[in-house]
């Protein structure tokens, strides 16, 4: 890679406030699955920081959190655990 391509910004851990979002089917339990697998692998995770929305058809539902996010392995754990429900489309 040459000095003039972009490379993705370095994040520092620990980060603070560091976002998650998941989409995933709306349906019974879909939010308090995500808080807790979050909590799982964060567990000083503020549930206040929990921002929960539906979508115009009401299909998907989206829930974002805030974390202080502790290294790679953790996120990578958090979206393997995410993504293992069989529930979850996209973590971003």
């Amino acid at each position: 890679m040459t000095d003039t391509e972009a490379q993705p910004p370095k994040i520092e851990f620990p980060c603070e406030r560091y976002p998650i979002k998941v989409i995933g089917d709306a349906g019974d339990g879909f939010s308090d699955m995500v808080i807790e697998i979050i909590q799982r692998h964060a567990p000083d995770f503020d549930s206040t920081t929990v921002t929960i929305r539906d979508s115009r058809n009401g299909r998907f539902l989206s829930v974002q959190v805030l974390i202080t996010a502790t290294g790679v392995d953790q996120l990578q754990n958090i979206h393997n655990d995410l993504r293992a429900t069989g529930r979850v489309h996209m973590v971003l």
